[in-house]
This record gives C-alpha cells, structure tokens and sequence, in this order.
C-alpha cells in the first residue's frame, strides 16, 4: 500500500524538477534530501555572460615581487591565469549538480594594489543555463594558485596572518534570447 502523503511528496518533487522557474522560492536541487540535477533540455540557447570578482590580500613586499615578476616558483599572474581558466572549463566536475557546458570565452584581468591582487573572471557561453558558477570558480582558483605561489613570502610563524581571500561574488550576470 503506497502512502499518499509520500506519493503527493514525490509528485510535488517531480512537479518542481519538471518546472523549476514555476516556483522561484523553491530549492530546485534537492528536496527532501534527494538531490537531482535540473533539468535544462526544454529551454532554448541563450547568449550569457557572468562577470565574478575577489580579492587576496597580501603583504605590501609580497606584492611588490609579483610586480617584479621576483617570486621564487615563477611568474605568478601568468599562472593563476592558466589555474582561472582550467577551474572554468571544469567546473562542472566539481560542483555537484552543474552543467557542463559550452564555454565560448574567458577572460581574466588582475589588478594590483599596494597590498592586494584582485581577479575579475569573465564566462561566455551559449546554451541552456548560466555560467555564473564557472566565474566563480575562475576567481577563487585564480586567487589560490596565487596564495600558493607567494605562500612562502607570506608565512609568518608558521601561519599567514595578513593573506586572506575576499569579497568573491559575481558582479554581473547577462542573458541574451
């Protein structure tokens, strides 16, 4: 005998998968514990864009050595840049219930303050869903491959009291139909 509760559950559920604009309040991944990827194949292809952005702060020397290009393990923007891209090409491997999708351009741009390295990542593509996540991503693992070129000009006693990343969130989202 089924449980009309549980079978009105798994419909209310299935309601949600099936449409998940129809409800902008509700969790479109998980219900109920089950997590399920959303379904995206009835929407058509779009143009998108999402521009996201952080910061690591950093000693002022630290800082002054990446302009220098005078850090041990190499240059250090010229790397987090490779790190920025690969983490947006894959990033549908590491977040669970992402998309693969069709990256049509990345771009990354640094700037350098006295005591800081800011990272912009811009994500293009075409298709069904946004990109917002791989922008993310583009940031956070640029910002860390730098933290772990300079790790050694930033350790203090064993510790890095000034190094922290920051302020990571997407600055703007575009769709295109």
């Amino acid at each position: 005998m089924t449980d009309t509760t549980d079978e009105k559950d798994s419909e209310t559920a299935q309601s949600r998968r099936d449409d998940p604009e129809a409800d902008p309040d509700s969790l479109t991944h998980v219900d109920d514990g089950d997590a399920q990827m959303v379904d995206v194949g009835d929407k058509p292809d779009s143009r998108r864009r999402a521009v996201a952005r952080g910061r690591l702060c950093l000693q002022p020397s630290t800082v002054t050595a990446i302009r220098a290009d005078a850090v041990e393990k190499g240059d250090v923007l010229a790397t987090a840049r490779v790190g920025a891209i690969r983490a947006v090409k894959h990033t549908w491997e590491t977040i669970p219930m992402c998309h693969q999708i069709p990256v049509t351009n990345v771009e990354t741009g640094f700037d350098l303050d006295t005591d800081r390295v800011t990272l912009t990542v811009t994500v293009e593509t075409t298709g069904k869903t946004g990109c917002e996540m791989e922008a993310l991503e583009g940031v956070t693992t640029g910002l860390n491959v730098v933290w772990d070129m300079v790790k050694a000009a930033e350790k203090v006693d064993g510790a890095y009291p000034d190094t922290r990343i920051e302020d990571v969130r997407v600055v703007e989202k575009r769709v295109e139909r």
